[in-house]
């Protein structure tokens, strides 16, 4: 008998390993930032994730996407990967989790 991983088990080693990818100028997680909007896995285990960036001019606007596809795309249940960036709504302190405010001493 095959081992089977539902989506939502799957989802959450995604969250895992966004939880591993640091934003490069301020110290907290990308996942803990708010910057990821969505996690989308579908039934053939293609992953795709709608996130932000803090700003339009981000320094890592080429780079961290890449990066979060490769991590992603390295856990063996995921098949394929895809991050799509999107400015709307625009990222705020307020989408930041409680824990990356306190973090950041804006608590």
């Amino acid at each position: 008998m095959s081992e089977t991983i539902d989506t939502h088990e799957l989802g959450e080693k995604i969250v895992t390993v966004l939880k591993s990818i640091y934003d490069p100028e301020i110290p907290v997680d990308i996942y803990e930032l708010g910057l990821i909007y969505d996690v989308f896995v579908n039934e053939d285990m293609e992953v795709k994730i709608l996130m932000t960036l803090t700003s339009p001019n981000c320094p890592v606007a080429e780079s961290l996407p890449v990066e979060i596809e490769e991590k992603v795309k390295s856990l063996d249940e995921v098949k394929g990967a895809e991050v799509e960036i999107t400015f709307d709504p625009p990222w705020t302190q307020e989408l930041m989790s409680e824990e990356a405010k306190l973090e950041l001493g804006l608590l």
